[in-house]
């Protein structure tokens, strides 16, 4: 039976963006299908106890700040913890993805990612989507966006079915994989299926 992964993300999550590549290696290792999917947070944390980073309490707002730069250390990739356009508004570069071909959602949501946490730009900005859609073969960015909404929207109502909560989370056989901390227990219950 093939391996498939469902891969619940924002593209403004600076940990999503820190378990990416190392995701892809993953998967790529096992030969696992991944199907990509922007979810709305907006709409998940209320109805799952989170709470926006701007509403949460200071002494976690600092925490995650710590944890970020330590694992940027511990990664060794580039993240600036504070950057340029941050928080951006997710849905034209979310939409984009879901409207990319499905073999290119990965690297567009790559892009999207890093455009934030290492190259200090807008995913909010027309003209950063535009560029972003150019670079994988996608002439029209504006019709995408307005194309990838529907898919966004059932992504999004999916995703709490499925009891999703934060991001990035892993599907993997109805098991979630919850942060990119938890790329090592995802690796083993792959390695457990190819046996």
């Amino acid at each position: 039976m093939p391996m498939h992964i469902d891969y619940y993300l924002t593209p403004t999550s600076p940990w999503t963006y820190l378990g990416h590549e190392r995701f892809a290696q993953i998967a790529k290792r096992h030969g696992a299908a991944v199907a990509v999917k922007p979810v709305d947070y907006g709409v998940v944390f209320p109805q799952s106890g989170g709470l926006p980073l701007g509403k949460r309490a200071p002494q976690r707002q600092a925490y995650r700040l710590s944890e970020l730069a330590r694992w940027r250390e511990h990664l060794g990739v580039p993240l600036n913890i504070h950057p340029k356009f941050f928080p951006a508004d997710p849905l034209q570069a979310a939409c984009l993805i879901c409207a990319a071909p499905e073999a290119k959602r990965f690297a567009v949501a790559g892009d999207c990612l890093r455009a934030v946490w290492a190259e200090e730009k807008n995913i909010a900005d027309a003209g950063v989507i535009a560029e972003i859609a150019a670079r994988h073969g996608i002439a029209d960015a504006a019709a995408a966006v307005a194309r990838g909404k529907a898919l966004y929207e059932s992504n999004t109502q999916e995703a709490v079915a499925r009891q999703v909560f934060g991001a990035p989370t892993y599907v993997y056989r109805d098991e979630l994989f919850w942060g990119q901390d938890r790329l090592d227990f995802l690796d083993r219950a792959l390695k457990r299926q190819a046996l």
